[in-house]
């Protein structure tokens, strides 16, 4: 399976990358937004783990441009973001992302999350 991690934080990336490598996953880490959006066009992953806060490109606008391009509609997006206020959830889902986790990052949880969509790929977890 393949894993897009949009991520800016290199300590983030490093981590998290190594972790999912281990479970089994192809992970390309993108650093940028445009980057991150160029790579998932390209790449076609199966899963994007997109950083809400991104230089260049926010993932507020990754994940609306997107869903609204018919190429990557339906990769499944999970919000990775510090913004853990009350609506913050609400507002990711909204931009068509199909999961949420909030920082710091629960490795356990967000590797259930991961799977979740790769064995449901349309699904859109509830606010």
């Amino acid at each position: 399976m393949r894993l897009l991690l949009v991520e800016d934080h290199e300590e983030l990336w490093d981590f998290l990358s190594r972790r999912l490598q281990r479970r089994g996953f192809e992970v390309t880490v993108a650093t940028d937004g445009q980057q991150g959006l160029d790579r998932a066009r390209d790449g076609k992953p199966d899963v994007v783990l997109l950083d809400m806060n991104l230089p260049i490109l926010d993932g507020w606008t990754v994940a609306r441009t997107l869903k609204a391009d018919a190429a990557t509609a339906a990769i499944p997006i999970i919000a990775l973001t510090a913004h853990a206020m009350s609506g913050d959830r609400q507002k990711a889902l909204d931009v068509g992302c199909n999961d949420y986790h909030a920082k710091p990052v629960v490795f356990a949880t967000l590797l259930s999350q991961i799977e979740n969509l790769i064995a449901n790929p349309g699904m859109v977890v509830k606010a």
